[in-house]
C-alpha cells in the first residue's frame, strides 16, 4: 500500500542544503546536456538550490527555465548566483510536482534530480511532466537505488535504518530500478537507461548527512554508527545512480 504521509527525508536545513547545492550539472546531469540546445525552454522539477539549474540555464540560453521547488528558502543562494553569473533567463518558483504551475504542452525539457525516491506517488508526477511537456520533448530523470551502493567496510545495519526511514516518509529507496517502467506507464517512448556509481571522496560528508536525519528521526545509535565507519580510513561510499531519459510522442 502507498504511505499516506509523504516526507522530504533530508530536509530542509543548512546542512541538506549545502550538500544538495555542491551538485553541479557536469557531475549530477551530464547524462542530460547532449540535450540541451540554446534557445530551448526547461523546467527543472525539485530543483532544490538552484546549482544544477542555472548551469541548465546557462546552457540553453536564451530559452526560459523555471525552477520549481516545494521549498522557497532554498531560492535565496539560487537567485544570488544566477544574478553573478548575468543568467536573465531562469526563475524559481515554490511548487508541487503533482501540480506544476504550467500550460499543457508547453515546455521543451523536463530534468528532475533526486526527486523520484522521495515521492508516495511517481505515477502522478510523471503523468504532470507529460502533461506539461511539447510533443517530441524530452524529460531526463535520475534517482539512487539503494539496492545497488557499495560500502566498505559493510554498514548494512545503518542502511537498513535508513531505507527503512525514507520508506516510512513515503519515499522509495529502489525506485530507480523503476524509472524505465514508470515513463513507459506514463506514455513516454524512447525509454534509455543507464547506471553509474558516485563515489564520495570524502566519505564523512555523505554519512554526516544521512546520520543527521537519522538523528532527527530518534535512532541515535544508528546515526552513532554511521559517523564511526566513516572515521575508518579505508571507508569507502560508493552510491548507485539510475538516469532516464525519455520522449513525449507527438
Amino acid at each position: 500500500m502507498t504511505p499516506d504521509v509523504e516526507r522530504y527525508t533530508p530536509g530542509h536545513d543548512s546542512f541538506a542544503v549545502d550538500f544538495m547545492a555542491a551538485r553541479r550539472a557536469a557531475t549530477h546531469a551530464d547524462f542530460f546536456l547532449p540535450h540541451l540546445a540554446p534557445g530551448t525552454s526547461l523546467l527543472d522539477l525539485g530543483c532544490g538550490p538552484g546549482t544544477i539549474t542555472n548551469d541548465l540555464a546557462a546552457a540553453v540560453a536564451p530559452g526560459h527555465v523555471l525552477g520549481l521547488d516545494q521549498q522557497a528558502a532554498q531560492f535565496t543562494g539560487a537567485r544570488a548566483s544566477a544574478r553573478r553569473r548575468g543568467l536573465r533567463n531562469v526563475r524559481f518558483q515554490e511548487g508541487s510536482c503533482y501540480d506544476i504551475p504550467l500550460a499543457d504542452r508547453s515546455v521543451d525539457l523536463v530534468f528532475s534530480h533526486a526527486l523520484m525516491e522521495h515521492l508516495a506517488h511517481p505515477a502522478r508526477a510523471l503523468a504532470e511532466i507529460h502533461r506539461v511537456l511539447r510533443p517530441g520533448g524530452t524529460v531526463g530523470l535520475c534517482s539512487p537505488d539503494w539496492g545497488g551502493f557499495l560500502l566498505s567496510p559493510p554498514l548494512d545495519d545503518a542502511v537498513a535504518a535508513y531505507i527503512n526511514l525514507q520508506r516510512a516518509n513515503g519515499g522509495d529507496p529502489h525506485v530507480g530500478r523503476k524509472l524505465g517502467p514508470y515513463l513507459r506507464d506514463a506514455g513516454f517512448t524512447d525509454v534509455w537507461l543507464d547506471v553509474h556509481h558516485e563515489r564520495h571522496a570524502d566519505p564523512s560528508r555523505i554519512a554526516g548527512y544521512l546520520a543527521r536525519q537519522l538523528d532527527l528521526a530518534e535512532q541515535p545509535a544508528h546515526a552513532d554508527r554511521l559517523r564511526a565507519w566513516a572515521a575508518d580510513p579505508g571507508a569507502m561510499f560508493a552510491q548507485a545512480w539510475v538516469s532516464a531519459t525519455a520522449t513525449r510522442p507527438n
